[in-house]
Order: structure tokens, then sequence, then C-alpha cells
């Protein structure tokens, strides 16, 4: 009996032997050139494979000047604050999975995004690329795109055609760029069906962007010079919902008759503006930031919805305002008792 039980020990020691110097050799290759990016050991050299995660791909902060191939398995892509310049279609061309790239805090420009690199991810759904150095807006981008994050650059321009097959981007952000009234065309944004968020705070507008997409519900343009909002603007946009005009140089005279009358915004956002008198809102508004203006007084007259909103035949009575700022204003006391009066759903009311 003993012969057989040392046979068997033999093998399993034979066996262990070469499972250990099989998956130490996949991870021991040092030569890029050896790697298989179809192999499921496949970790580029600069990054870090977490062997719980094993479609995520780290390699941020790493002083990067390129971006490594990319493992056919990866779904999540974080290649943030780095020294990265271009975008290639190389490194992706086995990369079908991804779903998640993060290029935020690196050094890239169109010309030296490859025309294809981005295009051929055709699942991809979410693009960082937040504080880089572009001027434009990319494309192709793929039509799988839900989120677009464009933030702090230096963008001033969005050729035509640009999102005109987004039709599954909900958000797209350009805060902090360099935007002016001329890189708007009323189509700029034609495609883009199911954009629900769209932040363009802190540019250099001085009108409302034109034309945009029907479905969005969250308007920001804070912290540009937009002077005054055009007639009919927001039938347009009927579902908007928040909409944040802080900073600007918004006066009486720059609101459309109807002032801020629209059924469906839920939260306004008007701070640091040259409003001198309250602006007409309707009975569905909950929010309403009006401080640092220069509102003199409060005519409840004016400023008190009556709007009746019928839902499934019930009726909602008055004003649904629950939160008002009118700090930093001209306004003395005292308080109109007509103003708790009129929002019986207040709970907050700064002055």
């Amino acid at each position: 009996m003993a012969t057989p039980t040392c046979l068997i020990l033999w093998v399993l020691l034979i066996a262990d032997t070469v499972w250990t110097q099989s998956v130490r050799q996949a991870y021991e290759i040092q030569d890029p050139e050896d790697w298989d990016v179809h192999d499921d050991f496949y970790c580029p050299r600069e990054c870090f494979c977490p062997p719980s995660f094993p479609t995520a791909l780290y390699c941020e902060n790493r002083g990067l000047t390129e971006i490594p191939p990319i493992p056919s398995r990866i779904w999540y892509l974080y290649l943030e604050n780095n020294l990265i310049e271009s975008i290639p279609e190389k490194p992706f061309e086995n990369a079908t999975q991804l779903r998640w790239i993060n290029l935020n805090k690196n050094k890239i420009t169109n010309y030296g995004i490859e025309k294809g690199a981005l295009s051929q991810l055709k699942k991809l759904l979410f693009l960082f690329l937040e504080d880089n150095e572009l001027e434009e807006v990319p494309s192709p981008l793929p039509r799988s795109l839900e989120q677009l994050q464009l933030a702090r650059n230096k963008v001033s321009r969005i050729p035509q055609g640009t999102f005109s097959n987004l039709e599954n981007l909900t958000l797209l952000d350009l805060q902090h760029n360099k935007l002016l009234d001329n890189a708007f065309q009323r189509d700029t944004f034609k495609g883009l069906k199911n954009l629900m968020q769209l932040n363009m705070a802190k540019n250099a507008l001085r009108n409302m962007p034109p034309r945009l997409p029907a479905n969005t519900m969250q308007l920001f343009l804070d912290n540009n010079s937009i002077e005054g909002i055009p007639e009919n603007y927001f039938n347009v946009i009927p579902k908007v919902a928040f909409l944040r005009l802080n900073h600007n140089k918004l006066s009486d005279a720059g609101l459309p008759s109807r002032g801020f009358d629209v059924s469906s915004i839920l939260d306004l956002q008007l701070s640091y503006n040259q409003l001198t008198n309250f602006p007409r809102i309707n009975a569905n508004l909950q929010h309403l930031h009006l401080d640092h203006n220069k509102i003199k007084n409060v005519n409840m007259s004016v400023i008190c919805p009556t709007t009746l909103r019928a839902e499934q035949d019930a009726f909602i009575h008055g004003p649904q305002l629950s939160y008002l700022r009118l700090d930093g204003n001209e306004i003395k006391p005292p308080i109109p008792i007509d103003l708790v009066a009129c929002f019986k759903l207040l709970q907050a009311f700064i002055i």
C-alpha cells in the first residue's frame, strides 16, 4: 500500500508545482509584447487589476503619458490624473466591453484624439474628460453614450452635428468652459432626444441657449452674463423642473411677461441678479432663491400664485412653496403677514 500512496503524493506534488509555475508566469511576464490582451490574467504593468473586481483597470496617478493596451475583459477604466495627451485607437482595439472611462485631469487636446478612437467603443456609457485641454466637444462619439462630462476645459466650439447621433445621452456637462453665444446654432442640440440634465454654468453666455432638447429637466446656467429670457422660452422645454440662473445679469425688463409661471418648475434659483421686483411664479414651485438682488418690497397681490393643479381628479389647493430666500435685498420690515398666509407650506424663510 505504501507504493501507491507515494505515487499519488508524487503526482499531486508535480501537479501543484506545474500549476504554481503557470500562475507565477501569468503574473511575472515583464515584456508587454508577451501579453495577450485576451488572457484573463493580463494586466498592464503600469496599472492595478484588483482580483475582487476583475472588470476594472486602475491606472490613475501613475504619471502616464500614453494609454496602455486595455484588456478585453475591462468594463471600467480609470486613467485620471496622468500626463496623457492623446487618445489613439490602438489601445482600445480589444476593449469591446468598456462602459466607463475616466480621463479627468490629463493634457488631452482635440488634435490628440484619433477620429475613431471613441466611436469604436460601442458599449461605452460614461465618458469623463474633465480638466483637460479640449477646445471643442470631441466628435464622433459612440451612440451608446449616456453621460458626457467636459467640465473645466477650454471648449468654445461645438461642431455641427456633434450630438446628432447621441439619442441615449441623458447628461451633458459643459460647465466652466469658454462658450459664447455664437457657439450655438438652432440645431446644435438636435438628436439629444433623451437629455435630462444640461450644465453650462461658468461660461460667457449673454443669452439663453437656443432650442434645447424637449426632455430637459435640469438646466444649470449659473455664473454667466445672461441678461434676459425670450418670450415663450420655456414652451420648448415643458419638463424643466430645476432651473439655476444664479450670478447672472437678469433684470425685470429681461424676463418674459409670464415671468416663471411655468407649471413644471419645482426649484428656481435666481440669486445674485439685478431683479427689483418679485417675479411671477407658479403654484407648483417648491424652492425659490431670490437672495442678493435689488428687491425693495413684497407685493403679495402680484407674487401670490392662485393657479390650481389637477392631478388624477384631485385638486391641490394653494402654492406649494416650502423654501424661500430673500436675504441680501433691500426689503425693509415688516414683512407682510399675507406672505405666510399665501405660502402655507413654507418651512424655511430666510430674509
